[in-house]
């Protein structure tokens, strides 16, 4: 690709040229992961310290009781894992009726009866087990020294933190691990997680087992039932993640590859396949009708995706025929150039998250996400080992005609979603872009961007973005041109322009290959992008 370098956006960051790489949203967690790299491990390992390592350094995103999805180029063909948390064998519609009311319409957003069972220390172990250089145990030990020792608090992870307390204060084990002094850490301020060293150290000496039936899952059982949840040690003895054939679409001579469903990265596939069928090059990057496409293409996108996505045994449509490349056609000739529409979904029959990257020289790449979901998720935190829990059960229903209703064992609708891009069968790209129902938003703004337009993936990264929300509505950033932004209302979008981008736009981190996956990575290394809307970090060597 040859890439414009030339940045028009206001940025604080260029990108980082190396050829072993690390990318996340805490600086400390980067070099956890070049830290493994220089002892000798590879992408896989490092992602892994570096994920471990996110869920002490930003805690108001992700934690040891997190979810995840991954997916990785072995150096020869691309592989992915779903490690969402499936409901504990007690959940129903009649439990939550009997327990919040028969008029409850979905499991509680915050509590015990949010959490399914987290996947992420599952994910860790089965990618060390399978694509691992280095003993499991040594990807445990950066992020456990960095709980032990305590870090400093950086300012985008404390606004954050601030925010949530007074809505999780009170929930179980918060103020405890949260809330040293009484109250969350400040800028600058020394923050411990000793319980979380205990517990990574624990994880890593079992290879995740003492998450999954041992020390930890009984621990949690007690936490749980103290605390009037149903999670018991059994429904974790009985987790394992699972290794998935990525779906994948192509656009512009690339392909984009995305993990299935029960997650939403099928959105960012749909939204380009109807963007497919437009000349969206010739359209000036930041002005109204390229911005307005993508709006428009996104719309039809989640349409599909919010009424058909959820536990693939229970859609009653394939992932296949909401691709289908004369469906998104037709999809394709509903938008309208002059004005903005609330669409509904088609008929395809007939035919708070954290993202890190890595790369190794050896032509491994990895693209990696995990989340709590909603900020800190549950709110809840079992503190003897400090595991903050996920509330990914509250995106259940209980209306037994929609295919996402509760069953024991059965995964919700997932928003996380890593992303991975090939050229002709070789790796290109791995990225992401996390921030809930934003995620397969920016997978496709930034991608526009640099395919289209040739924007360098640090420039991509800092460009203006939207999100669309629901109906009419979209937000814009505030640095988003201002006559766009005018143009956009006057063909009907409901627009708003808002400062907060830590959710609102997401927050990517990309590596690409300099090269685009001829030869060897050695030879050229790769480009790599941090996204100054967090704390993080591009690191490499």
């Amino acid at each position: 690709m040859d890439f414009h370098f030339n940045n028009p956006y206001t940025t604080t960051r260029i990108p980082v040229f190396a050829r072993n790489v690390v990318s996340t949203s805490h600086p400390l967690a980067a070099q956890a992961g070049l830290r493994i790299l220089y002892q000798g491990g590879n992408a896989v390992d490092a992602a892994i310290a570096a994920a471990a390592a996110m869920t002490v350094c930003e805690p108001v995103s992700n934690g040891l009781g997190s979810d995840a999805f991954g997916l990785i180029w072995d150096g020869q063909q691309l592989h992915g894992i779903n490690a969402s948390g499936r409901a504990p064998h007690s959940w129903s519609p009649a439990y939550f009726r009997q327990k919040y009311g028969s008029d409850a319409k979905a499991p509680p957003k915050r509590g015990l009866d949010s959490v399914t069972v987290p996947g992420a220390v599952s994910s860790w172990a089965m990618m060390s087990e399978r694509f691992g250089k280095l003993p499991f145990a040594d990807l445990m030990e950066p992020a456990a020294e960095i709980a032990e020792r305590g870090y400093l608090l950086p300012p985008v992870v404390q606004q954050k933190w601030a925010a949530a307390t007074d809505e999780l204060k009170g929930m179980p084990g918060f103020a405890q691990c949260f809330l040293p002094w009484g109250r969350a850490p400040g800028v600058g301020e020394l923050f411990q997680f000793k319980a979380a060293a205990r517990a990574l150290r624990a994880i890593g000496a079992s290879r995740g087992a003492a998450f999954y039936g041992g020390e930890i899952a009984q621990a949690i059982e007690r936490f749980s039932a103290a605390h009037g949840g149903s999670l018991t040690a059994a429904d974790f003895a009985a987790y394992q993640a699972e290794w998935v054939t990525p779906i994948a679409k192509n656009y512009r001579g690339y392909t984009l590859h995305e993990i299935p469903p029960n997650g939403q990265g099928i959105a960012a596939l749909i939204a380009l396949g109807i963007l497919d069928r437009f000349d969206i090059a010739s359209m000036p990057v930041d002005g109204v009708d390229s911005q307005h496409l993508q709006i428009e293409a996104m719309k039809l996108a989640f349409a599909d995706v919010y009424k058909f996505v959820a536990e693939p045994s229970s859609m009653a449509v394939t992932a296949a025929q909401m691709l289908d490349d004369a469906y998104l056609a037709e999809r394709a000739k509903l938008i309208r150039m002059d004005k903005a529409q609330d669409f509904g979904a088609g008929n395809p029959v007939k035919g708070g998250t954290i993202y890190l990257s890595a790369a190794d020289e050896s032509g491994m790449m990895v693209s990696f996400i995990q989340s709590n979901y909603m900020g800190f998720g549950s709110g809840c935190v079992e503190p003897s080992f400090g595991i903050s829990l996920q509330n990914r059960g509250h995106a259940f229903s209980l209306d037994a005609a929609s295919p996402n209703v509760v069953a024991p064992g059965k995964r919700p609708f997932h928003t996380i979603i890593p992303a991975f891009l090939s050229k002709n069968d070789k790796p290109v790209m791995s990225y992401g872009v996390m921030g809930a129902n934003m995620q397969p938003q920016g997978h496709m703004q930034t991608l526009v961007r640099m395919l289209d337009y040739k924007q360098n993936p640090q420039a991509a990264c800092d460009a203006p973005r939207w999100r669309y929300n629901a109906g009419l509505e979209i937000n814009v950033e505030a640095a988003m041109n201002a006559d766009t932004v005018q143009a956009l209302k006057d063909r009907g979008h409901q627009t708003e322009v808002i400062n907060d981008s830590y959710q609102d736009f997401g927050a990517g981190q990309f590596i690409w290959r300099a090269d685009e996956g001829a030869g060897a990575a050695a030879d050229l290394g790769y480009i790599a992008a941090s996204d100054a809307r967090r704390d993080g970090l591009a690191a490499g060597f």
